[in-house]
């Protein structure tokens, strides 16, 4: 079952993807980190390894924040049926309210409340 701030991420993770601000795609992803434009990166738990090491390795070289978060197939319904292991957040003040709902995510995970 989906905690409560995980649906909160996945709802404005929609929001942002209805609004056009999300990259999705591995080589659209990693062309628009290189130019800057994605201010946050998440990447499905369930992604590939070599995904999750390119994209990773992408956004530490490029200084970008980024998250393994969730899961494929929420990400596909968050987004509409598209099937994405990783997403490119590219709007400042959506960047800022996820991140902290994903922390606050994978603190109460941890224990931290």
């Amino acid at each position: 079952m989906i905690k409560n701030n995980t649906v909160k991420v996945l709802s404005m993770l929609g929001m942002s993807y209805q609004a056009k601000k999300i990259i999705t795609g591995e080589d659209a992803l990693r062309k628009s980190i290189r130019e800057n434009k994605v201010k946050l990166l998440i990447i499905a738990n369930d992604a590939s390894d070599n995904t999750k090491k390119r994209l990773i390795n992408c956004a530490k070289h490029y200084g970008i924040s980024y998250y393994v978060f969730s899961t494929k197939n929420d990400f596909s319904i968050c987004l509409g049926g598209k099937n994405r292991s990783a997403i490119g957040i590219i709007d400042k003040n959506f960047t800022n309210i996820v991140e902290k709902l994903i922390c606050n995510v994978l603190q109460s995970k941890t224990g931290g409340e």
